[in-house]
C-alpha cells in the first residue's frame, strides 16, 4: 500500500506542476489521493516476520488441528494465537512454488487452524505432511524467518490439495 501511494505522489507532482490552470490555494492533490484511500483496506493488511518450523504426521502427532478439522499437509500452520488468529489466511510468500504432495505447485497460500505447547510468540509452525521425508521440500525453510501476511479468514476447515494431501489424514 505504501509503494501504491509513493507512485501516486509521484505521478500528482508533475501533472500539477504542468497543469495551465493556476493551482488553488490549499489544494493538496497528494493528500486528497491519500484521503481517497479505503482505510478499512489499510487497516486489514497485516504481515509479520516470523521464525518457522517444521514438523510432520509422525507416530504422536494428532490427525486434527485444534478446530477439529484434519491437518492438511503444506496447508494447516499452527500460530500462537496472541500474534495470528486462528481462522486467519496468511500467504507465505517463501512457499510460492515449492511441489505440493498431491503434485502441482504451492501458492503461497495457508490456513491458521493449529496452536501448539511450543508455538509462543513470533512463531509458526509449518505442517509438512507424514514421515520425515515430506519435510525435504521445506527444508531450506526451517527456522528461518518467512514473511507472513495476513490476507483472509477462513470458516469450517481448511482445504487440502487432494492427491496425497487429502490421504494424510485418512491413513491414522
Amino acid at each position: 500500500m505504501k509503494r501504491i501511494l509513493a507512485c501516486l505522489a509521484v505521478m500528482a507532482i508533475p501533472a500539477t506542476a504542468m497543469s495551465a490552470e493556476p493551482v488553488r490555494p490549499g489544494y493538496d492533490p497528494i493528500g486528497d489521493a491519500i484521503a481517497a484511500v479505503d482505510r478499512s483496506v489499510v487497516q486489514t493488511v497485516v504481515e509479520w516476520s516470523l521464525k518457522a518450523s517444521l514438523y510432520h504426521g509422525g507416530r504422536k502427532i494428532a490427525a486434527h488441528d485444534s478446530l477439529g478439522c484434519r491437518v492438511a499437509p503444506m496447508r494447516t500452520v499452527a500460530v500462537d494465537p496472541s500474534v495470528v488468529s486462528r481462522h486467519s489466511v496468511i500467504f507465505i510468500k517463501e512457499t510460492v512454488g515449492l511441489p505440493l504432495p498431491g503434485g502441482g505447485v504451492h501458492d503461497g497460500y495457508w490456513y491458521a487452524s493449529d496452536i501448539g505447547g511450543a508455538i509462543k510468540g513470533a512463531r509458526i509452525d509449518l505442517f509438512t505432511g507424514l514421515g520425515a521425508a515430506s519435510m525435504r521440500a521445506l527444508s531450506a525453510l526451517n527456522m528461518k524467518s518467512l514473511t507472513v501476511t495476513k490476507v483472509g479468514e477462513f470458516t469450517g476447515c481448511p482445504p487440502t490439495d487432494g492427491g496425497e494431501g487429502a490421504k494424510i489424514a485418512d491413513a491414522r
